[in-house]
């Protein structure tokens, strides 16, 4: 283990830089607690003299038992833990801290920076890790990170208590969808805004995982600073290295000036790893120590460019785990990047928000691509009924490129009939009666299961078509249907449907509260099919 010297110690271009990246006041770093335990001496005396002369509330512990000790009796806020130490081990350590005070940030400092270390503490809880040897400039960029962590977390947690949460819908980020696994997905993107976390977003693709970055960053503290996306699949390797990181002017042919890559021009703000696991292993390496500590290198420099401070998202279509497994995705890299999953659904597991989209983007793209003056048609019922059915293999990006494409062609003010959707033949052979039609579309499985998961997808296109058509309205849809509306409602609620109080139909539920009975009542009477007396 080498412990930090004075030559290591940051040059004043570093130090400034990370100052004005993170302006944390003496009063401020006073109130950080730190602890750092560590079995060599002179290792510990001198991370702890670095840190003091920083400004923050620092204790020392040579042995792990001291520090189980200090840490039932005084809650610290940041610890410095070394990996390897006799008796009481690193990760002993770590979980004690982390059952004492789940807020705390633990920084696992280890001299076998492998792989398998850095994974294990990351997913036993650690905030980060540092491998031996390590600068004077690297420990007061991470501890500073910590730091501007915890301030954002208590600024944050105080807002939300003062009730002064942003409102939604105030940034031109529009999250449109009423189903509740979308609504899941949007209510925890809001919750991780707040904080300085990074996020990881899976979701196939076109079903609107930049959407919900751009949403993170736009109510965030960091919603004044840049937002900038990169696609790693879509560049070779040495392009995606000179736009990420910047290059130097003769780094190669064609580099006739510096360039800054970015993570610089998104310094203070997010960047979004769009399909992170097609990223080159080197990159990915390059990366981990960028995240690690910081610090920003371009293509082709022997120094320090710069200092950053940026919020990562990342996002893929596929798998991680089995890119991980597959070795395209490192370990460590995705468990740092990882501290806040996000499932973004696909359009067909939200029905229910097709009308809702639809009205929505014909809306966005009538005023967009025709005359002022023109009126804009409506979507037929059959229109929906038929948009609906349609298994949307290209989610949410689908169905804005068919009304997009819709809008531009169809006339203005008649009604817009399914024969105007240019969609393919598979939602058309669907809505077939032709038996053979239905089969051809059906997997290889035993006929009960078949039956099984044919009744269940009409069953919940049938509802959400019959919902949207009524209007909201309860009775019609029941009268419709033919059916009562306590079948109704079970039936909406085996297939996870819900209205939704906000919706505009709900004044028509509202009118006729009077005569409308509560679900569930046993004394409830069936409603006559449509047409009776």
């Amino acid at each position: 283990m080498t412990r930090p010297t004075s030559s290591t110690f940051a040059t004043r271009e570093a130090t400034q830089g990370l100052a004005a990246l993170l302006p944390i006041g003496p009063e401020a770093k006073a109130r950080i607690r730190v602890l750092v335990v560590d079995d060599e001496h002179t290792l510990r005396e001198t991370c702890a003299s670095v840190l003091q002369l920083e400004g923050y509330d620092v204790t020392a512990c040579a042995r792990g038992q001291e520090a189980l000790d200090l840490l039932k009796r005084r809650p610290f806020d940041v610890a410095l833990v070394d990996r390897y130490m006799s008796q009481v081990d690193g990760l002993e350590l770590l979980r004690a801290a982390l059952a004492a005070n789940p807020q705390v940030l633990v920084v696992m400092m280890t001299g076998n920076p492998s792989v398998e270390s850095s994974v294990e503490a990351l997913r036993e809880g650690a905030w980060d890790y540092l491998p031996k040897p390590f600068s004077a400039t690297h420990l007061q960029i991470l501890i500073g990170r910590a730091a501007h962590t915890l301030l954002v977390a208590q600024e944050t947690e105080e807002q939300l208590v003062e009730g002064e949460r942003q409102p939604a819908g105030d940034d031109g980020v529009v999250l449109l969808g009423e189903a509740p696994a979308f609504q899941r997905t949007v209510e925890l993107a809001r919750r991780v805004a707040a904080t300085d976390a990074s996020v990881f977003l899976t979701g196939e693709s076109g079903s609107g995982k930049e959407l919900i970055a751009q949403f993170i960053h736009s109510h965030s503290r960091r919603s004044s600073r840049p937002f900038v996306a990169i696609n790693c699949a879509a560049m070779p390797e040495a392009l995606l290295e000179s736009e990420m990181f910047g290059h130097r002017r003769g780094a190669f042919t064609g580099a006739v000036r510096d360039k800054p890559g970015l993570l610089e021009t998104a310094n203070g703000g997010t960047l979004l790893l769009d399909e992170l696991a097609e990223m080159p292993k080197a990159i990915q390496a390059k990366l981990l120590r960028v995240i690690q500590d910081g610090v920003v290198r371009r293509v082709g420099s022997e120094t320090t460019d710069a200092v950053v401070n940026v919020r990562f998202i990342a996002a893929t279509n596929g798998d991680p785990e089995a890119a991980m497994r597959s070795g395209d995705l490192r370990e460590d890299l995705y468990y740092r990047l990882r501290v806040v999953p996000i499932q973004v659904p696909p359009l067909r597991e939200r029905p229910e928000d097709i009308p809702l989209l639809a009205e929505h983007f014909l809306t966005t793209f009538w005023s967009r691509h025709r005359r002022k003056g023109e009126v804009m048609p409506h979507l037929t019922e059959e229109a929906l009924a038929l948009l609906c059915s349609h298994p949307w293999r290209g989610n949410v990006r689908e169905l804005q490129n068919v009304i997009e494409h819709t809008a531009v062609l169809v006339e203005p003010g008649g009604a817009i009939r399914p024969e105007d959707i240019p969609l393919t033949g598979e939602a058309r052979t669907t809505l077939s009666a032709n038996p053979a039609s239905l089969v051809a579309t059906l997997r290889e499985e035993s006929y009960h299961a078949a039956r099984e998961r044919v009744i269940k997808q009409f069953e919940k296109q049938y509802l959400t078509w019959l919902v949207s058509r009524a209007g909201g309205n309860m009775s019609k849809a029941a009268r419709v249907a033919g059916v009562d509306r306590t079948t109704l409602y079970r039936l909406m609620e085996r297939h996870g449907l819900q209205r939704n109080p906000g919706a505009a139909w709900l004044v028509e539920r509202e009118a006729e509260a009077s005569t409308e009975e509560i679900p569930g009542m046993e004394s409830q009477p069936a409603l006559p099919p449509e047409g009776a007396a």
